[in-house]
């Protein structure tokens, strides 16, 4: 039978092989999200084919090696010792799975704008591919209606037919990477199906991988609802960034003002500040809607607001800093400053979008002299935005190298890290984490950013 036959597709039959899980499910991305889900898949008895275009992150799969620090080899190498999973680069074979669940990158372009290069270039691979029958599930984060009106037109170009041919579907991707309480399994998924058929056999997928589905009405409802969550979280992590600035001008701690306001037992959600955003959502969704809504002509002034207050926080750590280090009688020009964490979140190696990048190319355009010690990441790795600082290298937390920096900024508050030796060794403390305030240290050597 033709791949473009016409023949209609047994969705009763397809239904029935991802309820008993005996599907070959694929994963196409193979990082911070694509890696867990596939463990995921193949723990819970389906068959898993990962796709990724980083040989190396395939020999280490094949190997049964974890290359992502808080997953850990040891459910990698189960997960390869039982046959359930199996790494490749050879794209040739995406006419195997029964389902394809797409995980790659949706940064923006320099003039934060959407980049759908990643899913655009996915979606051609598949197309090369596709046969009749088979589920393509959208996961990258993206603006609504990407999944209608750009992944559709590519795949329905090789004369299938969405919802007769194969079937096609949204469900966003809800990772917290190093989150003890919430992996994969434990967070509801939302599923957004063109058409019913292609709703069900999508909830039927996931029902099999994780506690509870959160069906709705269209593929571009369900990427409104990713947006809507992270832009939640970013409008509210600029209002208390606000607040830092501005209550630290009447000399008042917005970390001691929201720890005593979470108290209230309703109507208060805590955020806490920082040194701006990092990660692949929180900085980049709130400009998937803005841009979509020009389309519309409809002005996204709260959300864009709130985009400046957060990309403004690195311009504003380092004005506290230089201005701290000046006040030490010593010109920032010329200092040595030692940045403590460059991962963009607490206790794992996760760089996208890390604040860090930004905090280090902004201390050195102002003549000062930069290192970082990070204990979860040894080098710097390539960035699509911060090339030239690839390959620089942690440096020991000794109180002798402590001693020798002009200040020490907090950018990330790693559990692992000593801050009593910190504080106790450094000249300066710049901490932008509130991480001495939570380890129990007070000091006058210590200024809140």
């Amino acid at each position: 039978m033709s791949a473009r036959s016409s023949e209609t597709v047994d969705v009763a039959a397809l239904l029935e092989r991802f309820r008993s899980r005996q599907a070959t499910i694929g994963i196409i991305g193979l990082g911070y999200v694509g890696l867990p889900l596939a463990l995921t898949a193949a723990r819970v008895g389906f068959q898993v084919l990962g796709f990724d275009i980083n040989p190396a992150y395939v020999d280490s799969l094949n190997r049964g090696e974890s290359y992502i620090r808080h997953i850990g080899s040891e459910p990698v190498a189960a997960a390869v010792r039982t046959g359930r999973l199996e790494a490749t680069a050879d794209f040739s074979r995406l006419g195997e799975p029964d389902a394809l669940l797409i995980c790659v990158p949706t940064p923006l372009t320099k003039h934060r704008e959407p980049d759908l290069s990643y899913v655009e270039r996915t979606a051609r691979d598949i197309a090369a591919r596709l046969r009749r029958g088979q589920l393509v599930v959208l996961e990258s984060t993206t603006y609504p209606g990407t999944t209608d009106e750009v992944l559709k037109p590519i795949l329905e170009a090789t004369g299938l037919k969405s919802g007769r041919d194969f079937f096609l579907a949204f469900s966003p991707e809800r990772e917290d990477p190093g989150n003890p309480d919430f992996g994969t399994s434990t967070i509801p998924k939302v599923v957004g199906g063109d058409g019913p058929d292609a709703l069900a056999l999508a909830d039927a997928l996931y029902a099999g991988l994780v506690v509870k589905t959160v069906p709705v009405s269209s593929t571009a409802t369900a990427e409104a609802v990713k947006l809507t969550e992270n832009i939640f979280r970013a409008v509210n992590i600029a209002l208390v960034n606000e607040l830092k600035v501005v209550y630290a001008a009447m000399g008042i701690d917005v970390w001691e003002v929201i720890d005593a306001a979470k108290t209230k037992p309703f109507g208060f959600m805590p955020f806490y500040p920082g040194p701006g955003l990092g990660g692949h959502c929180i900085p980049i969704d709130p400009f998937y809607l803005t841009w979509k809504a020009r389309e519309f002509d409809v002005a996204t002034r709260f959300i864009e607001l709130a985009g400046e207050v957060n990309t403004h926080m690195p311009y504003h750590v380092v004005d506290r800093l230089a201005e701290a280090v000046d006040r030490g009688g010593r010109a920032f020009s010329g200092s040595k400053i030692l940045i403590l964490g460059v991962a963009y979140k607490k206790n794992v190696d996760d760089m996208r979008e890390s604040p860090s990048l930004k905090l280090i190319e902004l201390i050195e355009a102002r003549g000062a002299a930069v290192d970082f010690h990070d204990p979860h990441v040894p080098a710097l790795p390539p960035t699509r935005r911060h090339g030239a600082l690839t390959g620089r290298r942690s440096v020991d937390l000794t109180a002798s190298a402590l001693a020798g920096y002009d200040a020490v900024l907090i950018a990330t508050d790693h559990d692992a890290v000593d801050y009593g030796q910190v504080v106790e060794h450094a000249r300066l403390v710049i901490d932008t984490r509130n991480a001495c305030a939570k380890a129990g240290i007070a000091s006058h050597k210590i200024i809140k950013a």
